[in-house]
């Protein structure tokens, strides 16, 4: 079984005891690559060095998150940094996207005008170097969806990552760029309505992710989550498709190569 994690958190202080084992953990779990999220400047030499030690599997993008734009006098020069990088990508590194960015209004709306654009800033700097974009929502699928609205057909590609909404919502931003969609642990939960989307999805649209640490599916709900759990989520987009875990891992990361390459 080959898996690819499109959204890890790998380097993150929670790491920081048992990383290089949760590496082995994946791999014995079938898991080939881990695509790793840039949130601020304060995690990029963590991010760099995990990257730079293991090159054929763990995969960077550069971008600045949501939340890091919030009560942050200093976001436009977070922003300015993510595009030196991407002009000028430090020594050993190779971005496969710009991300995480979106919107996040679940901590506040207080910042939502500064949140908008540094999103539509990176949107621009993902055309302007060719890579897709890895999205974050949170409390904001309907400023999501108007956003992208603008972009339609202007080339836009990426992931929307912890897809969470609605069949419907899926559908319509098909309509404005080449999407894929995220599904991780919240899946497997009893009462997650996300297993009705899935249902619905086409499967060259989705690929499978951890947002480790958090995020945990069960079984292990409650637990860190680590890359390795990705596989409990191809299981359950695999029964929802009425597919084998196999089928299931070899079409998502096939679908991650697409979008991210090889």
């Amino acid at each position: 079984m080959r898996l690819t994690d499109t959204h890890s958190h790998l380097y993150a202080p929670e790491f920081d005891a048992d990383r290089e084992e949760a590496l082995a953990r994946a791999a014995d779990a079938g898991v080939e690559r881990v695509l790793l999220p840039a949130i601020d400047s304060e995690s990029h030499e963590r991010l760099f060095g995990l990257c730079r030690s293991h090159p054929e599997r763990c995969v960077p993008m550069m971008g600045l998150h949501p939340t890091s734009v919030n009560d942050n006098p200093h976001w436009r020069e977070e922003l300015a940094l993510v595009e030196r990088y991407l002009e000028t990508p430090p020594a050993g590194i190779r971005f496969c996207a710009v991300g995480e960015i979106g919107l996040d209004l679940y901590w506040s709306r207080d910042f939502r005008a500064e949140q908008l654009e540094a999103f539509r800033r990176q949107i621009d700097l993902s055309l302007e170097y060719g890579l897709p974009i890895a999205v974050h929502t949170r409390d904001a699928w309907p400023e999501t969806v108007e956003l992208m609205r603008e972009y339609k057909g202007r080339g836009v590609r990426g992931v929307f990552h912890a897809f969470s909404d609605t069949a419907d919502t899926y559908r319509e931003l098909k309509e404005y760029g080449d999407f894929v969609f995220g599904i991780g642990g919240v899946v497997t939960f009893k009462k997650s309505k996300l297993a009705e989307a899935v249902r619905e999805m086409q499967l060259r649209d989705i690929v499978l992710e951890t947002d480790c640490p958090y995020l945990t599916p069960a079984p292990h709900r409650g637990e860190r989550n680590e890359s390795a759990y990705v596989r409990y989520v191809c299981e359950k987009v695999a029964e929802l498709k009425g597919l084998t875990p196999g089928e299931t891992a070899e079409a998502t990361t096939a679908n991650a190569e697409r979008i991210f390459g090889k």
